[in-house]
């Protein structure tokens, strides 16, 4: 049997043995389903879970102490075999998600119920881009004393929290970076999108077993609990924590007594100035406010037009496609959407991530299959505007002048680091916003989505980490500065 009808036959094993009925049995994540990149609670399971959890040789475990055994075990077995075979390990997990993209994609979009479903298929078909080994440089010194050379080292075993939001691609992502550095992962998935996620990583490890004899390098806790999340904060053997999520599992992971690496939420503000193109900038805000439903941490969230071209702005949005609602239908969408809970407002879970066709039910219209992204003027206390909804309605605020402009973006985007974009072409302007805002992803005349990759330039990650300050994660992030010096030695010149 040649390796494309193993991992075929692989594939369809574990597909027909999934199923795609319902979600994972137990709801809950650690700290619950906060903002960001988290997203509605685990439904209720549609029945018993349909495969048997702690095979090791799937990577699916129940407890962590067997899986972080496991992932030992790997990672050992890893660091043996060397560079050429962790390249050979990302080339064929890329293959893999590139021959299953769509299939898997919809597999995700049964499951979690949110976005769009031709944006689940390209979120998978951009893991070809995912950096691996060659990001790996060796650093070398050489002078009268000797020789040193800076390498990077692998941590060993890694704790993972993926979102629902991006199940598979996140996981994915995580693991071709993650075994490019020469570590295994411990993972814990958000219960909403837990069966896709199990799904991929038992393919990747069938496959890895089959070609490099390598015990599976992705342990995935089946199924994943706020208890197996904490033992995987507190392990002992975990050294590094990767988490991609809210506030709330952020803040936890960045509490623990050990290195976290944490991908928290963001509110991406757009300033558009008098001189922006503004043809460009409508197609560049429908193109990434509604990438997978405005689901991505990136996407545009709230925008702030100088009030000399608001209008001009406006029709360009119509013209580009973009339905405008009116304040009245503002209104009831906004009512639908949040629930002030004592101090704050709280977002309705149930159309976080929803098609504009069902936010226009809510504010009263009938909207037309092709329309991406619903629009609307709103002031500034509209809590569209703060809040990180992942919705595809974005509100339009004035702004006096660019300055009033750039400080409404400041205030919103909540000093998370996250993305930012200006509709420019005065460089001053965009200089200013680039050092005021200081976020990780800055975009500028372009789509949010530029930023990784999609309509610009940049290699794309599914964990931004802007908390913890490492921004767009890839291979060297997961691996520790090891040094090594030969003295009066090894000096050949």
């Amino acid at each position: 049997m040649d390796q494309q009808t193993l991992i075929s036959s692989v594939v369809q094993e574990v597909i027909k043995r999934l199923g795609t009925n319902g979600s994972a049995p137990m709801p809950g994540a650690p700290g619950g389903v906060p903002a960001g990149e988290g997203a509605p609670a685990a439904a209720k399971p549609a029945g018993p879970h349909p495969i048997v959890a702690h095979d090791p040789a799937t990577g699916r475990f129940v407890a962590v102490d067997a899986a972080v055994q496991m992932a030992t075990k790997a990672q050992a077995q890893l660091a043996s075999a060397g560079l050429k075979v962790r390249d050979g390990i990302c080339k064929l997990i890329k293959r893999i998600v590139r021959q299953n993209s769509k299939a898997w994609g919809k597999i995700e979009f049964d499951e979690t119920k949110i976005g769009r479903l031709d944006h689940k298929v390209l979120k998978l078909e951009l893991l070809e881009n995912i950096p691996g080994v060659e990001f790996l440089k060796t650093a070398a010194y050489s002078g009268d004393n000797g020789i040193g050379l800076d390498e990077a080292a692998p941590w060993g075993v890694i704790g993972a929290i993926t979102p629902v939001t991006h199940s598979i691609p996140t996981l994915t992502a995580n693991a071709i970076a993650m075994i490019a550095s020469g570590n295994s992962v411990v993972f814990n998935p958000h219960p909403s999108g837990a069966k896709c996620a199990s799904m991929a990583a038992e393919v990747y490890n069938k496959a890895i077993k089959a070609e490099f004899g390598i015990d599976p390098l992705l342990c995935i806790m089946d199924p994943p609990t706020l208890r197996t999340a904490e033992e995987i904060f507190q392990h002992a053997d975990i050294p590094l924590l990767v988490v991609t999520g809210g506030p709330a599992v952020a803040r936890a992971a960045m509490k623990q007594q050990k290195r976290a690496i944490v991908a928290g939420p963001g509110n991406p503000p757009v300033v558009i100035d008098e001189t922006a193109d503004f043809d460009n900038a409508a197609k560049a805000i429908i193109a990434g406010g509604s990438f997978d439903n405005n689901l991505l941490c990136i996407g545009e969230k709230e925008v702030f037009v100088v009030e000399s071209v608001f209008d001009k702005m406006m029709a360009a949005m119509r013209k580009a496609g973009a339905v405008e609602l009116s304040a009245a239908a503002i209104q009831k969408l906004t009512d639908a959407a949040f629930t002030w809970t004592k101090d704050h407002y709280a977002v309705n879970k149930d159309f976080v991530g929803k098609d504009p066709q069902v936010l226009g039910k809510v504010a009263g219209l009938n909207i037309g299959v092709g329309v991406d992204l619903l629009f609307g003027e709103t002031d500034e206390s509209n809590p569209f505007v703060p809040e990180e909804q992942m919705m595809p309605f974005v509100p339009f605020v004035r702004a006096k002048n660019f300055e009033h402009a750039l400080q409404m973006a400041i205030k919103h985007e909540h000093g998370f680091g996250h993305t930012a974009c200006i509709h420019s072409n005065n460089l001053a302007n965009i200089t200013r916003m680039g050092q005021a805002c200081n976020t990780t992803l800055y975009a500028v005349n372009g789509p949010s989505t530029g930023c990784l990759g999609i309509g610009g330039e940049g290699y794309p990650s599914y964990s931004i980490a802007t908390p913890t300050g490492e921004g767009v994660t890839s291979p060297l992030t997961f691996t520790r500065f090891r040094r090594v010096s030969v003295s009066g030695s090894m000096r050949i010149v």
